[in-house]
Order: C-alpha cells, then structure tokens, then sequence
C-alpha cells in the first residue's frame, strides 16, 4: 500500500537537528519523509537543483516548512549579485517550496521557532524603521514570509515550538484531526451525491413552474404581464449573477475566514474605483483583519494574477475592469 509523502522543508544547518527528529517521526508513524539532505529527491540534471525540489513538492500528500532565523539560499531564477544586506530582498528555496505546495492546495503545517516569531512581534509594531538589530534572524525576509503566511485565507495553521517534543505532539494531533476528517468527508460524499440527484430534480421542475407561471400571469392580467414577467426574469438574473459572485475563490474566501457578508462583498468589488481603493474597502469591511498595508505589496507583485482575478469578478458584476494607481 502506498504511504503518505510527507515533504519537510526549511534552512539545513541551524534546523538540522530538528529536520532529523521530524523524520524519525514521521518514520514511527509508517509514512514516507521527504528531505533533501537524505537522498530523497530525483535531481534533473538538465535543471537547476531547486527545480528539483518544487517537483518534489508537487507530488508530496503533507508539506511542513519549519521558520527558524536563518532564510536560505536564493532561488534559482534570483539575480547572481544580490547584497548581502540584512534588508535585501528575494526569494529563498524555502519560500518557494512553500509557496509551490500553497498554490498545488497541498496540506500545510508551518512550524515557527518561539523565538523568531516574538521578533516578528517586534517586526510588526516597528516595519518602517530600518535601524533596529534583530538577534534571532539574519534577514527581514523571514519575516515577511511570516507575513505571508499568515495572510492566506486557509491552508496555513501555525504552531510556535520550543523544541523538538513540541513539534511531535502537535503534529500527531494535527494528523489525527485529518484523519478522521477524511472519514467523515467519505460519509458526506455520499450524501452529497444523493443532493446532487434531489437538485437536477428541482431545476427541472422549477423551469416548468416558470413556463406555468408565465401562462398563467399573461391570461389573467394582459396589461401587466409583460411587466411582471420581465421583473421576474430581472430578479433571477440578479440571482444567478450572485450565485455566480459568491463561487469566485478571492470571495469565497473573503465571506468564509471573515465577518463579511455576500452583500458587502458584492457593493465592495461593484463600487470600488481602482485597486487600491478595492483593497481599502476590503479593509474596512473585515473590521481591520485584513490590513491594507501588509496586502498591496503582494499584490502589487502580483499584479497580473491579481488584476486577472479581481476583473473575471467585475466582468460577472457586469462593471469596468479595475487597475492599480498611477504613482
């Protein structure tokens, strides 16, 4: 029987020890641990060995980043001659591991050092000031990963770790819980699969009340049937554009993870005028837990995904696509 793969990723020689625990972990539990340093990964010789390490990614069943303080080497597709300068900017082989198992929706468990997220503490009360010295971390870019991942909407649980019997037992329970969500999922789709069958049966029926209720209306009142008929056709097509409104992914998650509701989402992206103002209403209507600052600058990275998505949601709502400020 095939076992789960459970990709672990994070810097090596600060978290070598812990990487070490969390396989003989993993081993105890009969699963399959990916790491680098172990032989784990098919290299290509064709491309470059970080390439290798998001392929991996792509065909692992768990994936567990652990944050230390160190932030790694950077990706292959960097530039050569980046300074070496606690503020500079990139992105790791780390973060791209992580953000290769976020956009595959593969099942994520982040792991950050106590230490290092008391400094993000720091980081978060203090991000435009550049002259403080941090002990635990060798680069403002561990924080920002922190940013994002706590930023996603889903898919990002996080534990804080002392050492390595911190992280067993959270991972066990972590585990256990989605086990027995895979049971309970296997009852549901049968169930779901029984509503499928009772909601094919009710849109047909419901097309034929229409048609009923069209014949009916046009003979008993003749000068107002036109009206009515054509309000009601109006109001289900509302109805539908909602539907439709509510399936996007970025509104989905909006309504789910915040105290928002499909009505303030739906006047939120319909009278936005720009990007910016979109995320500033945003802002506003998830009572501040989504902050505008920490947000843009993704965005504004980006920006062609972001634009992509935020104007497939204005084209549904039947208004002009929306772009970023001129600076």
């Amino acid at each position: 029987m095939a076992k789960p793969r459970i990709f672990v990723s994070s810097t090596y020689y600060d978290m070598k020890h812990i990487r070490a625990s969390i396989e003989n972990f993993i081993q105890s539990l009969g699963f399959e641990s990916i790491l680098s340093e172990k032989g784990n990964i098919a290299y290509n010789p064709d491309s470059p060995l970080d390439e290798s390490c998001y392929h991996e990614v792509n065909n692992s069943d768990i994936f567990v980043i652990v944050v230390g303080g160190r932030y790694g080497s950077p990706s292959s597709d960097q530039a050569k001659d980046l300074p070496k300068s606690f503020y500079t900017k990139y992105e790791s082989i780390t973060k791209k591991e992580y953000l290769t198992a976020i956009e595959k929706e593969i099942p994520t468990y982040i792991l950050i050092d106590k230490s290092v997220y008391a400094e993000y503490e720091t980081f978060r009360r203090n991000r435009k000031k550049d002259d403080i010295e941090y002990a635990h971390v060798d680069s403002v870019n561990v924080f920002h990963l922190i940013d994002d991942i706590l930023q996603q909407p889903r898919n990002n649980p996080v534990f804080q770790f002392d050492n390595h019997n911190d992280i067993e037992d959270w991972l066990k329970e972590q585990w256990s819980g989605l086990f027995r969500d895979l049971i309970h999922s296997r009852k549901e789709i049968k169930k779901l699969n029984s509503l499928s069958d009772q909601v094919k049966t009710l849109s047909n029926l419901n097309t034929t009340l229409k048609k009923y209720l069209e014949e009916i209306i046009s003979k008993v009142s003749k000068e107002n049937a036109e009206e009515i008929i054509s309000q009601e056709a109006k109001r289900i097509e509302e109805f539908e554009k909602i539907q439709d409104f509510e399936k996007h992914s970025l509104v989905r998650d909006l309504i789910r993870y915040y105290p928002v509701t499909v009505n303030e989402a739906y006047e939120t992206f319909s009278k936005a005028k720009d990007i910016e103002d979109l995320l500033e209403r945003i802002e506003h209507i998830s009572g501040g837990q989504i902050e505008y600052d920490s947000v843009i600058k993704n965005w504004k990275e980006d920006k062609e995904d972001i634009l992509t998505k935020v104007n497939l949601i204005r084209s549904l709502l039947q208004v002009k696509p929306l772009k970023f400020r001129k600076k």
